[in-house]
């Protein structure tokens, strides 16, 4: 596997800071006005444009001239002069400024070469609802993820704050919660068997087949209620050990993953010594451009009991 150098972990995890902290200030600010649908009928605000704006600035100014594969494009904000008014404000730049900026994340997503992966936002509907998001930036070298950085600005710790940035890099995940000056290496919880194994699975019911993960859940002999999170959230939980089975299985035939979607969480979550396929078990393949084409769904393990969840997994399907 390719590595990565320190230059990018620092520009990657002060970039996700940077937007984490414009987006976590904005949570719950919106107004009448900051939020369009796009084609696909998913919400995207003027955090989602503004946290684009600001990891691509700020991985540019750092690092030179880098290729980026954002979620969002500004061609969605040519019409709404307010609503890029607000990005505006909110990125700390004028209107031409933050579309540029926005732009630098419309790099083709390649099957060899080198570059970054964004969701500005992941999770824009727990964005909305006051909830759990997160600010998900991958690296990507011929067609391997090599670095993933997951800003959750909500995400509910131990010591009772929320808020923390998990890197995985090198073969090894760290978190730095909230108020920490260090960032702590993390590992996957380790059950003694898959029956006392949680579940972590998305709030949204569209966004996963509820109805199968517990009936995964009972074939595994698995009766604590799942963990519903939102976002790449789920990744962060179950690489700290939160949970430790994470499902999200196709709801329609015709569904492929995007690469933002899950670059720098999975990398997260192996990082920390867990396992990810898809729901046959094969890996998820980054070599084929922005969507995930060769794959089917997503199964995020602690790794002990993977192959048993998707026996279970394929079972149900």
């Amino acid at each position: 596997m390719s590595s990565v150098t320190q230059n990018e972990i620092d520009a990657a995890v002060a970039a996700v800071e940077a937007a984490a902290a414009v987006t976590a200030g904005a949570q719950g600010r919106l107004v009448a006005g900051d939020t369009l649908t796009k084609g696909d009928d998913s919400p995207v605000t003027v955090a989602d444009f503004a946290a684009q704006a600001i990891v691509c600035r700020a991985l540019a100014d750092r690092l030179g001239d880098v290729a980026v594969v954002g979620e969002e494009t500004p061609d969605d904000l040519a019409d709404q002069p307010d609503l890029l008014a607000g990005v505006a404000s909110l990125a700390s730049g004028t209107p031409d400024e933050v579309v540029a900026a926005i732009a630098l994340g419309g790099a083709d997503a390649s099957t060899r070469g080198r570059y970054w992966t964004l969701d500005p936002i992941d999770g824009t509907k727990g964005f909305l609802r006051g909830d759990q998001y997160a600010i998900a930036l991958g690296l990507i070298d011929d067609g391997e993820v090599v670095l993933g950085v997951l800003g959750c600005p909500n995400l509910p710790n131990p010591d009772g704050s929320r808020g923390a940035v998990l890197v995985g890099a090198d073969g090894a995940a760290t978190i730095r919660t909230a108020g920490a000056d260090v960032a702590v290496p993390i590992r996957v919880d380790d059950p003694t068997t898959v029956a006392d194994a949680r579940f972590c699975e998305s709030v949204e019911s569209g966004h996963s087949d509820q109805g199968q993960s517990a009936e995964i859940a009972q074939r595994l002999g698995i009766s604590t209620e799942p963990y519903r999170i939102d976002s790449q959230c789920k990744y962060a939980a179950v690489a700290r050990g939160d949970a430790s089975i994470y499902l999200r299985l196709p709801t329609r035939a015709d569904y492929v993953e995007k690469i933002w979607d899950h670059a720098a969480g999975k990398f997260v979550v192996e990082c920390a010594g867990g396992v990810v396929t898809d729901v046959t078990g094969a890996p998820l393949d980054f070599g084929r451009g922005a969507r995930l084409e060769g794959n089917s769904g997503v199964v995020a393990t602690s790794g002990g009991f993977h192959d048993e969840v998707i026996a279970a997994v394929q079972d149900v399907l």
